[in-house]
């Protein structure tokens, strides 16, 4: 056997080790249930590989002024909404808040459905809830196990009181003038009866004494005097 021969041989032997390794783990690998490989024409006539198996995104609770594409969790908020991250594209999601203890009963408090965008990716509109203790379950079309599920507190800081405007105080009407004291008439004296000067008694009747008649003269006598 020549050498080129050898080294034919040994690269067909090889190939074939090699192939029997690929087999194996292509039989190893996750059913198409947990794992669907999709090719499509890449940019320069290449393929991407999209892997998509339902249970790959996460959810979490933002406050309402988070930006969508921030991937924190807020466990602590007052108005907020819950967003979706790397689902599978058009995925349909189902969820519901539940009270929780140590403050809530385990009722729904909240529900909804909605299906995310091209990317896996959504959110819900602003919400609020009383102040308490919550746990959301995120449920999906194609999910493998249990929703995704994320528990939070909602407390909203009390509202400042309006203080009620002290009233005016109400000036009292200034008395009115008092009434000019109408002076009671001075208790008009009625005249005093002008003393009726009781008439002079009427002379009496002046006794007549009749004149003692002339004497007659008696020629060469003093005349006689009464």
């Amino acid at each position: 056997m020549t050498i080129v021969q050898w080294r034919a041989n040994l690269t067909i032997f090889v190939g074939v080790v090699l192939m029997a390794a690929g087999l194996t783990l292509a039989f190893a690998a996750p059913g198409a249930d947990a794992l669907a490989i999709a090719s499509a024409p890449g940019p320069g006539g290449g393929t991407t590989v999209a892997v998509r198996n339902g249970d790959n995104g996460t959810v979490k609770i933002h406050s309402s002024t988070t930006p969508v594409t921030d991937r924190r969790n807020e466990p602590h908020v007052c108005v907020f909404y819950l967003d979706a991250f790397g689902f599978d594209p058009g995925q349909s999601v189902s969820w519901q808040i539940k009270s929780w203890p140590p403050t809530g009963d385990r009722t729904v408090v909240a529900s909804g459905g909605q299906a995310l965008d091209s990317n896996g990716d959504g959110r819900t509109g602003d919400m609020t809830l009383p102040n308490g203790h919550y746990k959301l379950f995120w449920n999906f079309t194609g999910e493998h196990g249990f929703a995704k599920q994320k528990v939070f507190w909602v407390a909203c800081a009390a509202p400042t009181p309006t203080p009620t405007p002290s009233a005016t105080p109400t000036t009292s009407p200034s008395p009115s003038p008092s009434a000019t004291p109408t002076t009671s008439p001075s208790p008009s004296r009625s005249p005093s009866a002008t003393p009726t000067t009781s008439p002079s008694p009427s002379p009496s009747a002046t006794s007549s004494i009749a004149p003692a008649p002339a004497p007659t003269p008696v020629t060469g006598t003093l005349p006689v005097t009464g």
